[in-house]
């Protein structure tokens, strides 16, 4: 998909996104991209979030309004459900990208965590989901055929060590998907996680390690990794109609980095670092 032609495949849509933080965050290119496809959502992050970051110039470029919320707290995000509604009316799209762990940022190897940070990480980064999506339905807040997208990483099934809890958060966050899309399939309502490749956004810049992260990456996958801007335009994908039949699904995004067993560039690299051992 081109990134500046609009296809109109969100026309009269109406969403929520969740995490936007500035012109780095994968959310923010979500809200692009969706307002260029032709919808209108709300925005929202943390009380915290809102004063660091540029929501305010993302909100004025898209003409969507910011509502503040500390997705942990579940008074809070059934209030925000509320208030969405009650604005615009019944959603059609979700986009949930948050997370965050405090034991990364306080260094806190994965065999000594805080076990308080890591409920923090727990609750933040995946429980956060199930708590919109039970205000959801606790409200009748979804139209029928309402796209649900949340935002993962391969750590959920392999072991990546600086992503540390953060590996177990996103495992627990495609469960509470599958476990929903199940549930409200009936209505047409999908639920879908998607697993980015590594980005560098300011999330990711974050954990240890993540240059030599996304380097490795990059080097496996035939396509290479992909941008915020792509991986945008494939949750506009998800969120339209041409991809009613896809729910429970965590949907690999990229470059091919997850099947791919080992390319000929990291072969060359691997048999040059060995030659230099042996020197």
């Amino acid at each position: 998909m081109t990134q500046n032609i609009s296809h109109n495949l969100l026309n009269g849509k109406k969403g929520l996104i969740f995490g936007a933080l500035d012109e780095r965050s994968i959310a923010w290119h979500v809200a692009l991209a969706c307002k260029r496809e032709g919808a209108s959502f709300a925005l929202t992050n943390a009380p915290i979030a809102l004063r660091f970051g540029a929501l305010d110039q993302l909100a004025k470029v898209t003409g969507s309004q910011v509502i503040s919320c500390d997705v942990s707290d579940y008074e809070q995000v059934a209030n925000l459900v509320d208030t969405v509604v009650d604005n615009d009316g019944k959603l059609d799209f979700i986009l949930h990208a948050v997370g965050m762990s405090p034991n990364i940022r306080k260094g806190n190897d994965y065999t000594k965590l805080n076990y308080k940070l890591l409920q923090q990480t727990l609750e933040i980064s995946a429980i956060s989901l199930h708590k919109v999506l039970q205000a959801c339905v606790e409200k009748d807040a979804l139209n029928d055929g309402a796209s649900i997208v949340a935002l993962s990483y391969i750590g959920a099934q392999r072991i990546f060590s600086k992503y540390s809890d953060m590996n177990d958060a996103k495992a627990l966050l495609e469960s509470i998907a599958r476990n929903f899309g199940s549930r409200l399939g009936g209505k047409g309502i999908r639920v879908n996680t998607v697993s980015q490749g590594p980005t560098k956004t300011s999330a990711g810049s974050g954990i240890g390690g993540f240059d030599a992260m996304y380097d490795f990456a990059e080097k496996l996958s035939p396509l290479g990794n992909p941008t915020a801007e792509e991986c945008a335009d494939y949750c506009v994908s998800l969120f339209s109609d041409l991809t009613r039949k896809v729910t429970m699904q965590n949907l690999f995004h990229d470059g091919g980095f997850s099947t791919n067993g080992i390319s000929e560039e990291l072969v060359f690299d691997l048999a040059e670092l060995s030659a230099s051992k042996n020197k």
